[in-house]
């Protein structure tokens, strides 16, 4: 495999791939490969696209943290801007412009951000810790009675959709179709731009319907926040925070069920508060960032980052999964030491970290109360990432457990799979 020199303003001919089932199968290779390149990279992200890849922690904080030098306006792609992006790239769903925050700067960032993160603080969060038990003991009662499980697909998949849409306000119709569109977008495969399309117009149709039918609700609180936004932007603002919560949520989640059913001392360590579930989900996002590959930004001018060459007009991505095992970084950080990048940095951290962690705390805990003698069904074997550039997740999580009753005790005709 060839890589840019040093300076290369192009991408070579052939570089680092971060799609396709190598990728998904072994991405320590390829952030390895990366790193060869230097601070920052290139990499082909989906068939014939290419950007600018960050794995170094601290090249990474300085982007993060420069706003005069980089801009995540991406209308100044050049590549999208020359056509020469295909107009369904699967890449295009979540780095094409939108009136978000996401590709905001400056004080139109500041504007979108104020609306986001006041109707965010809006959210009880014991109302969310009841929201996450009651969906998480539905979608749990659901697979009880077998013995058997895939805790990505029965479990993580669909739990933070269910609590999403209660916050959002959206009836149920809508909600069952969300999951499957919002899946698409983040997959990068041939689904995602139908998937974008599909989210954006349910969208659109909850903020009709809560236009009408006005409540307690983060879609209610946006339209009547005082920053005025445009339905455009409203909907926009809710593609971003459903969008960003839903399936990284998932991923975290299962991450953190994996590491925990890997502790064969689990019980007795969670009982002595040697090992927390808090504690597994901090670890999470240092090694399995859910997010992997994201936080878009592009040079406002040619520049350099730590001695590499950044040209206007290229994409460069933020590889937080990267750049959280930086192998440059102390040995004795510790994963209790919250300075990962998982929630990017910046003006630009993710607005709802709190209430993530809510949901996945609770969403664990729950699942380990009402299953508490569940196993993995194979211990040994090697986790497979679902594909796609973006995001780092299991594809599946199977687990065993003697039958449980509603109640939570378990059946008296059950036998260990």
């Amino acid at each position: 495999m060839t890589t840019p020199p040093p300076g290369q303003a192009r991408p070579a001919s052939s570089c680092p791939m971060l799609y396709g089932p190598d990728f998904a199968a072994r991405p320590d290779v390829t952030y390895d490969q990366l790193r060869d390149a230097g601070p920052v990279g290139w990499a082909e992200i989906s068939p014939g696209v290419h950007a600018l890849v960050v794995t170094d922690y601290r090249a990474a904080l300085t982007l993060l943290n420069d706003n005069a030098t980089y801009s995540k306006d991406a209308r100044r792609w050049q590549a999208l801007r020359d056509g020469q992006i295909p107009p369904r790239s699967p890449v295009r769903a979540l780095m094409e412009w939108r009136p978000s925050a996401l590709y905001a700067d400056d004080h139109e960032h500041a504007r979108l951000r104020w609306a986001m993160d006041d109707c965010t603080a809006r959210i009880s969060s014991h109302r969310l810790r009841e929201i996450t038990r009651r969906c998480a003991l539905s979608l749990i009662n659901k697979v009880a009675g077998c013995g058997a499980a895939d805790l990505m697909a029965d479990y993580a998949d669909t739990l933070p959709l269910l609590i999403f849409a209660e916050l959002l306000g959206c009836p149920a119709e809508i909600a069952a179709r969300m999951v499957s569109a919002c899946q698409a977008i983040i997959a990068a495969d041939h689904r995602a731009a139908q998937g974008s399309a599909d989210f954006a117009m349910l969208l659109a149709e909850l903020i009709q319907i809560k236009r009408a039918q006005p409540g307690q609700d983060f879609t209610t609180w946006m339209l009547n926040h005082p920053a005025a936004l445009t339905d455009e932007e409203i909907l926009n603002q809710l593609y971003c925070w459903t969008g960003a919560g839903l399936i990284p949520t998932a991923a975290w989640i299962g991450w953190a069920l994996l590491r925990l059913l890997r502790d064969e001392t689990f019980a007795g360590n969670l009982a002595s508060g040697a090992l927390t579930v808090r504690h597994a989900l901090e670890e999470v996002l240092w090694l399995k960032s859910p997010i992997a590959n994201m936080a878009v930004h592009f040079a406002r001018e040619d520049t350099h980052l730590h001695g590499r060459r950044i040209p206007r007009g290229v994409p460069v991505m933020i590889s937080l999964a990267g750049a959280n095992t930086d192998p440059n970084l102390p040995k004795d950080l510790g994963y209790d030491n919250r300075s990962n990048l998982a929630f990017s940095g910046g003006s630009h951290r993710c607005p709802a970290m709190g209430e993530a962690t809510t949901i996945a705390q609770t969403g664990i805990e729950t699942a380990f109360d009402r299953l508490w003698d569940m196993e993995l069904a194979s211990p040994d074997e090697k986790v497979i990432n679902r594909q796609g550039p973006f995001h780092q997740c299991p594809d599946r999580i199977p687990v065993h457990f003697r039958p449980k009753s509603v109640d939570g005790t378990s059946l008296a005709t059950s036998t260990r799979r």
